[in-house]
């Protein structure tokens, strides 16, 4: 494998942005065109021990090589990350809409135009992390002729157009939910979700199940009513013992790259 770091000078956001890309072992010396991964928060590739998995998955699970594309979060990333229609009820992810014309206008082109990467949906694929994977299913549930997978870790689906001590109300103010409720199709897209049994202590209904869980189980059956097949659309992994960390991310990082890129 091969890495670099690449600086893109980018429109939307105003601001430079740095990316990792991680090339699959051989590109150098082939013609091949290769699927890819983009990822939010690539500084974490290392905490996530992101080539180790890469060397692994290669060397001894055969699987089909791919692009990395790991964007770097800076210290607007609570306003680029969340969803490009709506920023929360704090005013939170108010440059989302700019963060995703980024991905989609400028760095997928870029990356199109100077590497071999394949450009149909069904070789390119999204993940991100807490608010990070909140972007990322926002990004590939509006570009479904795009990307056609999408990977949310411990996602931030408490995302809510209302605060809780100003009449909050589960079932009609979080955000990423009512958008797949209020979307009149249905996306191609698959989708992996993951969250850890210690992710948060949280539980705001007091019903036992804290938050991350709650909220990633009621998207799912938002995901079920649009027609979404658990355990063929959806899967869903629950860490026992898994924490909000990149170490819990990395562990299961393997289970997700396989699931995508399985031929």
């Amino acid at each position: 494998m091969h890495k670099k770091e690449l600086v893109l000078s980018s429109i939307h956001l105003g601001r430079k942005v740095k990316v990792t890309l991680i090339l699959p072992p051989h590109y150098a010396f082939s013609f091949r065109h290769y699927p890819v991964l983009y990822l939010n928060d690539g500084q974490d590739l290392p905490s996530l021990r992101m080539e180790e998995t890469l060397h692994t998955l290669f060397t001894e699970h055969d699987l089909r090589p791919f692009i990395v594309v790991g964007i770097h979060a800076n210290e607007q990333r609570i306003q680029e990350y969340g969803t490009a229609n709506q920023a929360d009820y704090a005013g939170r992810g108010s440059k989302a809409k700019h963060f995703t014309h980024f991905v989609i206008d400028e760095l997928k082109p870029y990356i199109e135009r100077h590497y071999r990467a394949k450009t149909q949906p069904q070789d390119n694929f999204y993940a991100g992390f807490s608010l990070g994977g909140l972007s990322a299913i926002d990004i590939v549930w509006h570009h479904s002729d795009i990307f056609s997978k999408v990977g949310v870790f411990s996602g931030s689906f408490w995302w809510r157009s209302k605060a809780l001590d100003q009449g909050y109300n589960e079932a009609t103010d979080r955000i990423m939910h009512a958008l797949v409720r209020e979307t009149p199709d249905k996306p191609s897209i698959k989708f992996w979700l993951q969250t850890g049994t210690e992710d948060e202590v949280s539980d705001r209904n007091n019903n036992g199940i804290i938050d991350s869980i709650d909220d990633t189980l009621g998207l799912i059956e938002e995901l079920k009513l649009k027609g979404y097949r658990l355990n063929e659309d959806i899967v869903y992994r629950e860490v026992k013992g898994g924490r909000h960390d990149q170490t819990t991310w990395g562990r299961v990082m393997g289970e997700f790259l396989e699931w995508a890129f399985k031929e």
